[in-house]
């Protein structure tokens, strides 16, 4: 019987998303008293703060299915917070909650005709999920001597040879991996670039509070808010990944009527609803409490002194990296020591 069991031809070759195995390893290693430094994952080690733990606790009782949209003080909170910390009007109609950003970037994905271009290097789940839904991945190249900042004219020569089919430009500031910033003269260019050229962006903003260097987080939507889709939650700078809970933010126009449209049948039939405890906690992550405003900002500036040191070091050892400017990473090239590290068994 076992052998009757077919599965979807998109699924061939695939495995479990590598910063998941990661670190599940690590996980298992920590458990067996193993000292382990984890440098692979995603996750902010910061305690919940105080009031959004007790929050959750006051919301535990919370029980019941809400709109597939999400808890509608939500929406508006989660509008208001954003207009106030991107300097954009932003309207509880635009919004749409999900359980986590990455739920959302692939309902989004799913929603819309549209092939993925994708700077390089990237988060490893945009091209899966794009190729799950069978629609063609472009990778837009980039150079190590140049810090893998976006190239302009390399995705010129991308977008004019991929034909007449929507094109879905994923951008993400600041940079999971690298730790870098697109500041506002690149993306006001790109922006009048993707204007001219139809092509639309998911503005992955996951990050956007943990900004700890000189160039300030700018959204691409406040030069292109008609083709702009910002995707976010408070998982990193509130340290409540494993609440899972993402919002997203569609243009205020008819098109972008059409995928809230779009994006609430997904949700009713895959998810119904993010969980109602996680929505109601919310409510105080997207308050603008000043505690929690206060605790954001001091934990961005330990990212910040941690990356910098990580950096520092790293470069101190003949070690390429991208010099960190927000969340919490730094993209590290060991070419040049690929010879010592293989003979230490290290290959890949």
């Amino acid at each position: 019987m076992d052998s009757d069991i077919k599965l979807n031809p998109a699924f061939r070759g695939r495995a479990t998303s590598s910063t998941l195995l990661i670190n599940e390893s690590v996980t298992r290693l920590w458990e067996q008293g193993e000292e382990i430094l984890q440098m692979g994952f995603g996750e902010s080690r910061f305690a919940v703060h105080p009031k959004l733990e007790a929050a959750m606790i006051e919301s535990a009782a919370r029980k019941s299915y809400l709109p597939a949209r999400g808890l509608p003080s939500l929406c508006e909170a989660v509008a208001a917070y954003h207009t106030d910390k991107l300097a954009l009007p932003i309207s509880s109609h635009q919004v749409i909650v999900g359980p986590g950003s990455k739920a959302l970037i692939f309902a989004l994905q799913m929603a819309l005709d549209a092939d993925l271009f994708m700077p390089t290097p990237s988060w490893v789940s945009y091209r899966p999920q794009a190729e799950l839904l069978k629609r063609s991945v472009v990778h837009i190249p980039s150079k190590m001597a140049d810090d893998y900042r976006f190239d302009l004219d390399k995705f010129d020569e991308l977008v004019q040879a991929a034909g007449n089919r929507q094109k879905l430009l994923v951008i993400n500031s600041p940079n999971n991996p690298t730790g870098q910033m697109l500041d506002e003269p690149f993306l006001r260019e790109l922006a009048e670039y993707c204007r001219k050229e139809g092509v639309l962006v998911l503005s992955d903003e996951i990050y956007f509070r943990i900004q700890h260097g000189e160039t300030p987080h700018c959204s691409i939507a406040k030069y292109y808010p008609e083709g702009t889709f910002i995707l976010g939650g408070p998982s990193k700078h509130l340290s409540v990944g494993g609440w899972r809970l993402g919002v997203a933010i569609v243009p205020d126009t008819k098109a972008g009527a059409n995928v809230i449209a779009a994006l609430e049948v997904i949700a009713g039939e895959i998810w119904a609803s993010a969980a109602a405890p996680m929505q109601f906690a919310a409510l105080t992550a997207y308050s603008g409490d000043p505690d929690i405003e206060t605790y954001i900002d001091e934990c961005a500036d330990i990212h910040g002194i941690r990356t910098r040191f990580l950096y520092e070091q790293l470069s101190a050892l003949g070690v390429h990296c991208t010099n960190p400017q927000g969340a919490f990473y730094v993209t590290a090239n060991f070419d040049n020591l690929s010879a010592e590290l293989a003979r230490s068994g290290i290959r890949s």
